[in-house]
């Protein structure tokens, strides 16, 4: 099987009559990666699989795969294999037959398919069940034998086409480490889409955070979580508390901003936005519930907030505190438990505290839909 084998978006469109599916995407995913697209659903993810797998032709710009353009290269000749949401495993055919039905298609003999399948019985962790109908395996099984067919055709790609989506959440977890695990030993690029931010973090060496057929960012899980580019990639993924404002000063890489309900705080510029941002500009300015501590009662200053509790809850490894916030949108605060006696301070006036190094500063823009 090969590995290491890259794939690039350039300038690639796609448009059904007015509609534009995709504009302007520019990916560069690197061979052997686990590449995620997420966003919600109808923002062009599927669409741009269809254009890497084939079903689909660019409205302009290429898909390159291995460097090669594949302009005019239908599915079948391509070096990619998909797998859908449905698995579409055949019923009737048992687990080995199933796997190893490229090879048949190919007029390999019975004896070489059965061989194979049984070597990727073993990767997927599925050994001695190839002789089982797939209505005799588990979800997750039957998932992991969606894999061992598309692998079975020693793709240079493989594409996912949210797989998990039908599994329940433990067995979706559960899959997220065994595909991982299983990319990392085939060692070929795996392209993956997804509407679960969960999924994508957990999984991928770097995502593509979509919107409305835009590319809002590219990065690794930790810089889209910790660095966001656009006020959509920080409120759609992971949890985040906005305040709106505007510039008031910007000092190096932090920003001062005069916000709609607690002041004004400062906060870092996203790495993407530094040289970019001037005062008086429209912003918007990310602290997430976790980033916040409880601080001393009067305790002022551009780093402080101040605001009444509505409610609480606990999670058992959290306290989750939920202040009066602006726009109708409650302020939530995570406070961990580490073993400590926890009052409630429902009704009460608190002040928070945050380091300016967890909070950041985006120009104003669209928010993820709740």
């Amino acid at each position: 099987m090969s590995a290491g084998v890259g794939v690039d978006l350039e300038s690639l469109w796609i448009r059904f009559g007015d509609f534009v599916a995709v504009r302007d995407a520019n990916v560069h995913i690197n061979g052997g990666d686990f590449f995620s697209f997420l966003g919600p659903s109808g923002c062009g993810k599927t669409t741009i699989l269809r254009a890497v797998s084939g079903f689909l032709e660019p409205s302009e710009g290429n898909v390159l795969i291995g460097g090669r353009n594949m302009k005019g290269i239908g599915p079948n000749k391509r070096p990619t294999a998909l797998i859908f949401q449905n698995l579409a495993l055949f019923p009737l055919m048992k687990v080995w037959e199933n796997i190893a039905f490229s090879m048949e298609i190919n007029g390999a003999s019975a004896a070489e398919r059965r061989k194979r399948a049984d070597e990727l019985l073993d990767m997927i962790a599925l050994p001695g069940q190839g002789d089982k109908l797939p209505s005799e395996l588990s979800g997750g099984q039957r998932q992991r034998v969606a894999i061992a067919r598309a692998l079975c055709a020693e793709p240079d790609v493989l594409l996912l086409d949210e797989p998990l989506s039908a599994l329940d959440l433990k067995l979706r977890q559960h899959m997220r480490t065994e595909l991982r695990e299983i990319q990392k030993r085939v060692g070929i690029t795996f392209i993956y889409i997804t509407h679960d931010q969960g999924e994508a973090l957990t999984m991928s060496d770097n995502i593509a955070v979509m919107r409305e057929g835009i590319i809002d960012q590219i990065g690794d899980g930790k810089a889209i979580y910790n660095d966001p580019a656009t006020a959509f990639a920080a409120s759609f993924v992971g949890e985040n508390n906005v305040f709106r404002g505007k510039i008031k000063r910007i000092s190096g890489d932090e920003a001062l901003v005069a916000t709609n309900r607690s002041g004004d705080l400062v906060a870092r510029i996203s790495t993407a936005n530094q040289g970019k941002m001037k005062e008086g500009d429209d912003a918007m300015m990310f602290i997430r519930p976790e980033a916040f501590a409880i601080a001393s009662k009067g305790a002022k200053g551009d780093h402080f907030v101040t605001a009444k509790v509505n409610h609480e809850e606990f999670e058992g490894n959290s306290f989750n505190i939920f202040m009066e916030g602006g726009g109708g949108k409650e302020l939530k605060v995570t406070i961990p438990n580490l073993g400590q006696s926890f009052k409630d301070h429902t009704g009460q006036s608190l002040t928070l505290e945050y380091e300016i190094k967890n909070s950041v500063v985006v120009p104003a823009g669209e928010l993820a839909a709740e």
